[in-house]
This record gives structure tokens, sequence and C-alpha cells, in this order.
């Protein structure tokens, strides 16, 4: 993949060679206005409720056993509901702005979609808030919730991958945590840090 260019046209150079672009959505295009300590303490909850001892204190842990403990549809809802008003208040970020600046003809883009760790309704309500929406394939922004696993499991992000019409040797894989840089290592997937691509 070429590096070459000044901006704005370096991105879109580094991207044309993939056939399709997925992008994390929290903190990679948007900053969901979420305090995910008190999160994690209505998850807590969800299990106290229950008299269940829960086995961390880690958000996304306690998620990945909900199963277990019978209690997955309850913490799901308890992380969505601060999670769909957090996506309503999210600010766009820059790869966000530069997303929104190829749909409106700043230059050649492959198909892109979402692979987020939140829940598809509050991917959709960012998308929505925005207008990232004519920059993304609508069938491929894959939450958390869509496919039944969620990163850093591959699941998800070969689901958007697949649904934007292409193989994951040919994607690219855009984010923002480790998590995100281990999803795309075990989907096969390139992976490109967004400070990189803003770097650029």
């Amino acid at each position: 993949m070429s590096d070459g260019d000044p901006e704005p046209a370096q991105t879109g150079s580094r991207l044309a060679g993939y056939d399709a672009v997925v992008y994390d959505l929290d903190g990679t295009l948007v900053e969901l206005a979420v305090d995910w300590d008190a999160v994690a303490d209505a998850v807590l909850d969800v299990y106290a409720e229950r008299a269940l001892i829960p086995p961390t204190e880690e958000l996304w842990d306690l998620l990945g056993a909900a199963d277990d403990y019978g209690v997955r549809d309850e913490v799901e809802e308890a992380i969505a509901i601060h999670e769909r008003p957090g996506a309503r208040e999210s600010t766009r970020l820059p790869l966000g702005d530069r997303l929104t600046e190829t749909a409106d003809g700043g230059g050649p883009h492959p198909p892109a979609g979402v692979c987020s760790l939140n829940c598809e309704e509050a991917c959709r309500i960012a998308v929505e808030t925005h207008g990232l929406g004519d920059a993304l394939v609508s069938d491929a922004i894959v939450g958390r919730d869509t496919v039944g696993s969620f990163k850093p499991a591959p699941e998800s992000l070969l689901a958007a991958v697949d649904r934007l019409g292409a193989a994951p040797e040919d994607a690219l894989f855009v984010g923002d945590s480790r998590s995100d840089a281990v999803t795309a290592e075990r989907g096969g997937v390139d992976f490109a840090w967004v400070s990189d691509l803003l770097a650029e």
C-alpha cells in the first residue's frame, strides 16, 4: 500500500489498495458520551439483583460471562440503556470528518462498514446523528449483538467484511484499541491504527 501523497488524498490512496474497509466506531469515527464506569456498575447490579457473584468487575468480561450466568439479555440492556443516549450525544472525530468528506466527493474510497463493541442500535444512532450513512454500507454496520459474538472474537469483523463483498485478505480494519488489533489478527484482516491514518 502506498503512503505517499499529502492530505487529504493520502488516506484515500492508502485505502485504495483494499476491496473493503471496516471501521471501529467508538474512539475511531465518533466518541460516545458514555460513563463506562457507571455502565460497569449497572451490569454488576444485574448480577447482584439475582444474588449472583460476578466473576470479575471488568465490563466486557461481565458481558462475556453473562450467558453462563443466564443474564445475557439483562446485561445487554443494562449496557445499551447507556449506549443509545451516548450515541445521540456523541462527538464526531477527525476520521469521521474525513469519511463524510469522502462521501461528499472528496476522493475514492472502498466500500466501508463498521465493526463495533457497541450494540448495533447505538452504532446506527451514531451513524445517523453524524451523517455517516452515505459513507457506509448499511448492512455492514455490525455491533456486538449482530452476529452472536463480539470483539476480540473475529466473527463480527468477518461478517462486516463479507457484507461488503470482500475476502478477509483484501480488507482493512481501522481501530483505536489493542482489542481491535487482536480482532483483525484473528480474522486474517490487515489492521491500521486510526492515529496512523490521521498522521499521514
